[in-house]
């Protein structure tokens, strides 16, 4: 399935955005690819859409993206929760190394550094997650199926992979459990009674199969991100977790509670990216220019 021509740069960020009623996950790329610029100049960034959110693309966004990718083979154009063309990205990304982001993750300083550490292995997904005091989560409430199946525990939020045979096995197995989630779900998971698959599980199963080890840094635990789901933070599941704290922006920096955020922000709660955030953005951007 690889594209010819595929690889125009040596490395760089991707994420997938499709457009979902009332989440514009187009607009949530275009913030992430400001906050990737503003830590790390001069550093690339593509996303990859389907032929319906492309047509959303505005001027000020296509100067932003280095790269704009069609889906030509929507397998989730009729979901509501559009994660299985998750796999695709291997086929799809213009780079020989990419790390690939979700699009509701901020960076907000700079993880340049971390390629070295992501070229120990052809395919690398973040295990664990923090609480945006920083700390290494042990809240395991949104993980037992997780625990109930011995599977890692690895977030798909933040990926790095390379084109190789070791990261392209996992990926071909990747789309085989997508396409084949009733059979996975009913007969090789136990306590599962999800209809759709989540890709944080797809990917676990995947590098249970290729092999842990060749799929994870678990020694480097500094690669991971924030993520702001309530019971990570210990937050009411009610309410969103923006209207709980106090959150300061010196961008790129983060500040929650007057606790700077120094790993990558997984905000999650799409509501907090307001357009007075996305034109501070954009405002910090120009400034640098």
């Amino acid at each position: 399935m690889r594209r010819l021509n595929q690889y125009q740069a040596q490395q760089g960020f991707v994420t997938i955005a499709q457009n979902i009623d009332g989440v514009d996950y187009l607009q949530l790329a275009y913030v992430q690819a400001m906050s990737v610029k503003l830590t790390m100049p001069g550093s690339l960034y593509a996303v990859i859409v389907d032929k319906k959110t492309s047509e959303s693309l505005t001027d000020q966004q296509r100067k932003i993206f280095d790269y704009v990718i069609t889906i030509e083979d929507d397998q989730a154009e009729n979901d509501s929760w559009k994660m299985r063309n998750e796999w695709q990205v291997f086929y799809l990304t213009p780079f020989k190394e990419t790390i690939k982001l979700e699009s509701d993750l901020i960076i907000t300083r700079s993880i340049s550094h971390w390629w070295n550490a992501f070229r120990l292995r052809d395919i690398v997904l973040s295990t664990g997650c923090r609480d945006y005091l920083q700390n290494i989560s042990t809240v395991r409430e949104y993980r037992k199926l997780f625990d109930d199946n011995n599977l890692p525990d690895v977030y798909n939020g933040l990926m790095y992979f390379r084109y190789t045979p070791d990261a392209a096995e996992f990926f071909w197995w990747a789309r085989e459990l997508f396409e084949n989630w009733p059979h996975v779900r009913d007969n090789l998971l136990k306590n599962c009674r999800d209809d759709e698959p989540t890709t944080d599980v797809i990917y676990a199963i995947a590098a249970s199969i290729l092999g842990e080890d060749r799929c994870t840094l678990p020694d480097m635990d500094y690669i991971n991100f924030v993520h702001m789901k309530p019971a990570i933070n210990k937050f009411s599941a009610t309410t969103p977790w923006h209207e709980l704290v106090v959150t300061e922006t010196e961008l790129p920096m983060v500040r929650i509670n007057n606790i700077n955020q120094y790993h990558p922000l997984h905000y999650q709660e799409k509501s907090w990216m307001t357009e007075e955030l996305v034109k501070e953005y954009e405002d910090e951007l120009a400034r640098r220019v």
